[in-house]
């Protein structure tokens, strides 16, 4: 169903924008599948915040999602697509044939009743889980394994999808949703399709309520603060931080944008040819 707008009556429902999905089941979910979600509001062990601007939120149940999909050559029923809370994508129930359940990320175009497998060779249907090396070239794919056997770690989120490009061996090439392309054995296993929801990108929440529903508390412009409290503040009226034209920064000077953080130490570095921004990286 497409994004749902809504008259100008209040300031808030002038510019709201929300994804109305009513093929999403109403029921609770699954029992056996959930467990108890503690905030911690962006503070560590130690009481310390060390993730700014967290707090608050309505109450959730975390659903245990099968991201490894190692029941294989066991046929699965898709029981109901519901919302997850704690992520952009939606989920799917499924009923495997000997009694057992589990959720999984729910594809684009997946319906209740449809039948999908996890195999190591299967029909190339949407939902249908297999290895790298048993997938043709140019296939949309997603929750893909980045190390065999530890569970899906890429194309999650709502929307996305990886495109496999080419096999060599153990070894294949991948491009991510941001641009990036790299490699990764060609024994990880990926999911057929892309993620659906993908209209979620297209949502406005319209009113400051509703992202502190989200466990989102608000955003202070450093701009907007004293020099004493943030490298960019101060200044006689508007200024681009601390009164000088200095590159936008954390509160603890750390560069905020166009300053990579990766470690040049990362052992998975040798696997990537192609950056996010388009950097072709040299060969070793």
């Amino acid at each position: 169903m497409p994004i749902k707008t809504f008259k100008p009556g209040t300031p808030t429902q002038r510019f709201l924008r929300l994804n109305k999905q009513p093929e999403l089941s109403k029921k609770r979910p699954e029992k056996g599948l959930v467990e108890s979600y503690s905030k911690t509001a962006g503070r560590n062990c130690y009481g310390r915040i060390t993730s700014r601007r967290r707090g608050g939120g309505h109450k959730r149940l975390f659903r245990i999602i099968d991201f490894r999909r190692g029941k294989l050559d066991i046929p699965a029923k898709v029981q109901s697509v519901e919302y997850d809370p704690n992520r952009s994508a939606n989920i799917a129930l499924l009923a495997y044939a000997d009694g057992e359940k589990a959720y999984i990320i729910a594809p684009r175009g997946i319906k209740v009743g449809d039948r999908i497998i996890s195999a190591e060779k299967a029909p190339i249907d949407v939902g249908n889980n297999m290895p790298l090396s048993s997938i043709p070239l140019s296939t949309k794919i997603h929750a893909v394994e980045l190390y065999p056997g530890r569970g899906a770690q890429v194309g999650r989120s709502a929307g996305n999808a990886v495109e496999l490009i080419k096999i060599d061996g153990n070894q294949a090439t991948l491009k991510m949703p941001s641009g990036e392309i790299r490699l990764v054995n060609s024994s990880c296993r990926a999911t057929i399709g892309e993620v659906g929801n993908g209209d979620h990108r297209n949502i406005v929440l319209g009113k400051a309520g509703r992202n502190r529903w989200l466990g989102r508390r608000p955003r202070v412009r450093g701009m907007a603060m004293n020099p004493i409290d943030h490298p960019n503040g101060g200044g006689q009226g508007k200024s681009k931080g601390g009164g000088g034209r200095q590159h936008l920064t954390s509160p603890w000077g750390q560069l905020a944008k166009g300053f990579p953080t990766r470690r040049k130490s990362k052992l998975s570095n040798n696997l990537i040819l192609v950056r996010r921004n388009g950097r072709k990286l040299k060969s070793k």
